[in-house]
């Protein structure tokens, strides 16, 4: 094992969250690692992102109705103060990121264009090329950081661990590099986790398939407490076409017109104009019980899209194209896959989890503003908003005291981690029941006692668990055992007793 010692905060991860907290950290001074398993720009759910950035950039529109709808959405557990740090600094991180070259569209005035997503009360959502947000952000971000003589990246390190000291803090990371996975041990004044998501953990997903909540389940091990690990969010629209991911069809399209049927042409939601803008859970189960009954589900973009397709939404238009479909044409065959983890590392406004000298943002952090149900293109706002905070407090951090033995787990299988993906689809999917869940739990015990304790098991057992023992539906839970909603709104809390000491991998 070699060892590096690092002389300011450790980035892991660089997607628009773990980047921007790296900008921000060497503005203020410090000097920056980043660490990441995959080039900058590939597999971070963050260029995948089509439909945009949610902000008040309007006459109309208000921080504090972003607020209200973001509460909303979020069926009950969203929380105030943190939803304010977010909507307030909206317009200032949209204007952040197109000083940094961020090619936003604009009106002939100069002004944002922004249009309509679910559950957005006006339109407020700030586009690029009509579908490309997610690439065209990051890709000025990652020029930015490449111009940045303070930050260091390394782009073959993938997290195995974190490092403590004898007082419990975040000192450092294991990382394994390069094709031989040859473990390295780096100190740092403070570690930054933006390490995603969880939607590799399930067989249906938008989101890169190397993203399993990995960085939840170390931070766990390290004592950190992991807030609401239930709540997954579903795309109602993911495309059917056999792709593992799955590609996207942005929820800007229903936005613009485009109405979700069944097989025979019949509206799955209702024939009102604004029926398919419900918020994602309601449209995802929609989507979920057409296709269970056998009817099927589509979405229809002929009338409202048309003939546009190639220069409005030009990825959706390319994906359903290399498919050998065209959407002008015929309606797009639509499925519910995951596509968010709305749970993750409790952590505040900036980055700060309960364990000292840990930072925690973007997907795989959990600070309250997405509750039980995330408002379309608040993903995007929250990375860049509270990743820049994280980066200012982790840049003043100083450090602890002489890592304790570092330690690696295993890790899983193809054909093991097939099988839990599946497993997690059908039973911790779009609807769930304790029958399901208690037969994953069943599945995990079997995987861990076969492979051993690998962080994507453990990230799944946190999940599957927490729904569980969640007996209500709220927001993108739903359980068929328990389909109301309790009267009160209770966060799930989650720390382990004793975190398991994991054998270390040479």
């Amino acid at each position: 094992m070699s060892r590096v010692r690092h002389d300011g905060p450790l980035v892991v991860g660089a997607g628009l969250a773990g980047l921007s907290a790296a900008l921000e950290a060497a503005k203020a001074g410090a000097k920056v690692l980043v660490v990441t398993p995959e080039p900058l720009l590939n597999a971070c759910s963050s260029a995948w992102a089509q439909g945009g950035m949610a902000a008040a950039l309007t006459a109309e529109d208000s921080a504090e109705r972003h607020a209200r709808d973001t509460e909303a959405a979020g069926a009950g557990l969203v929380e105030a103060a943190a939803t304010r740090a977010l909507t307030e600094n909206g317009r200032e991180t949209v204007e952040w990121l197109a000083a940094l070259g961020a090619p936003f569209d604009r009106d002939a005035d100069g002004g944002f264009v922004v249009s309509l997503e679910a559950a957005h009360s006006v339109a407020r959502v700030a586009r690029v090329g009509g579908d490309g947000a997610g690439r065209a952000i990051l890709t000025a971000i990652v020029a930015a950081v490449r111009a940045e003589k303070r930050i260091e990246v390394w782009d073959d390190a993938r997290l195995k661990g974190l490092l403590r000291d004898a007082d419990g803090r975040v000192v450092g990371a294991l990382v394994a590099r390069g094709p031989g996975g040859k473990l390295t041990q780096i100190t740092a004044t403070a570690v930054v986790l933006a390490t995603g998501g969880a939607g590799g953990l399930f067989a249906a997903t938008t989101t890169p398939a190397a993203l399993k909540g990995e960085g939840m389940a170390l931070a766990a091990l390290a004592g950190a407490e992991i807030l609401d690990p239930e709540f997954v969010q579903f795309h109602p629209t993911a495309i059917d076409v056999g792709l593992d991911p799955a590609p996207l069809a942005t929820e800007a399209l229903r936005g613009e017109g485009a109405r979700l049927i069944d097989g025979q042409g019949a509206f799955l939601l209702g024939e009102e104009d604004d029926a398919d803008l419900k918020p994602r859970d309601v449209v995802a189960r929609a989507v979920h019980a057409a296709r269970a009954s056998g009817r099927g589900a589509y979405l229809d973009a002929r009338t409202a899209i048309g003939e546009a397709f190639p220069h409005e939404f030009p990825a959706v238009f390319a994906a359903c194209m290399r498919a050998g479909l065209d959407p002008r044409v015929s309606p797009i065959p639509v499925m519910a896959a995951c596509h968010y983890h709305m749970g993750g590392i409790a952590a505040d406004a900036d980055g700060r989890t309960t364990v000292p000298g840990l930072f925690a943002v973007g997907e795989c952090a959990a600070t309250g503003v997405h509750g039980a149900n995330r408002l379309a293109s608040n993903s995007l706002l929250e990375a860049a908003t509270f990743g820049r905070r994280a980066g200012v407090a982790a840049a003043a951090e100083a450090g602890g005291g002489k890592p304790l033995p570092a330690a690696a787990g295993p890790d899983l299988p193809d054909e093991a981690m097939a099988e839990l993906r599946a497993g997690m689809t059908d039973h911790a999917g779009v609807v769930r029941d304790e029958a399901g869940l208690t037969h994953l739990i069943a599945l995990i015990d079997r995987l861990e006692g076969q492979h051993g304790p690998a962080a994507a098991l453990l990230a799944a057992r946190l999940i599957v668990q927490a729904a569980l023992d969640r007996h209500e539906s709220r927001g993108g839970h739903y359980r068929a055992d328990y389909p109301e909603t309790a009267a009160a709104a209770e966060h799930t809390r989650v720390r382990l007793v004793q975190p398991a000491i994991l054998a270390v991998a040479e």
